[in-house]
């Protein structure tokens, strides 16, 4: 860890020790704040200066040290910071075999298939493409992750209808997803419990195509 990681470590573990408020924080109530900051760089990243980007970099590490300094304090199984760290560097080093391990990717589709691979073999235990994947992703993001992870699947479970005329830039995907949005309104519907309700219909069709693999 370079000089300036190691003191902003060292100034969470005191900020631990000697703030009042930060000592009554745990995993769970840190949440919000972890949503908040990551909202935030987003914004940044997407329009904001490079001094706010630098700022929100650093608001998100803190939230990576805060983590791992409520974990250095367990009392049952504790890490801390330097094993986060170690444990992020080995699996990236298994996840890039072409960079570290003598295999050879030219190609972004050849690096996906060894990282997929690396990770397949590090997720043996996982028995269905949606192991793993959090239902508390944003509800577009997750739909385009869950579309991803059908493609993979089958064409069973990805019978998803496109519209005649699709969008052809993301400016035009944007009206058209508030034009959607509009509709809805107008009806009197929630856009998002109708989209969450479709994707558990997707779900259940992956897995659906999943078991008639198995057999």
């Amino acid at each position: 860890m370079t000089d300036a990681l190691r003191e902003a470590a060292v100034t969470m573990t005191a900020v631990r020790d000697r703030c009042v408020w930060t000592q009554q924080i745990d995993h769970r109530a840190l949440v919000p704040y972890l949503e908040e900051e990551s909202a935030e760089l987003i914004d940044a990243v997407e329009a904001g200066s490079r001094a706010e980007l630098r700022e929100e970099l650093g608001d998100l590490l803190w939230q990576v040290l805060f983590h791992a300094e409520i974990a250095s304090r367990d009392a049952d199984d504790p890490f801390d910071i330097d094993d986060v760290a170690r444990g992020l560097t080995e699996k990236m080093v298994r996840r890039h075999p072409h960079v570290f391990a003598g295999e050879t990717a030219e190609t972004p589709e050849q690096v996906l298939v060894l990282w997929n691979a690396a990770k397949a073999a590090e997720k043996h235990e996982r028995r269905s493409v949606l192991d793993g994947v959090s239902e508390r992703m944003p509800t577009l993001a997750l739909a385009q992750k869950l579309l991803g992870k059908a493609a993979t699947v089958g064409p069973s479970a990805n019978a998803v209808p496109v519209e005649a005329s699709p969008p052809r830039s993301e400016a035009e995907l944007g009206g058209a997803l508030l034009a959607l949005v509009a509709t809805a309104r107008e009806n009197g519907w929630d856009a998002e419990r109708a989209l969450r309700e479709r994707l558990r219909a997707l779900a259940d069709d992956i897995r659906s195509a999943e078991a008639d693999l198995e057999h």
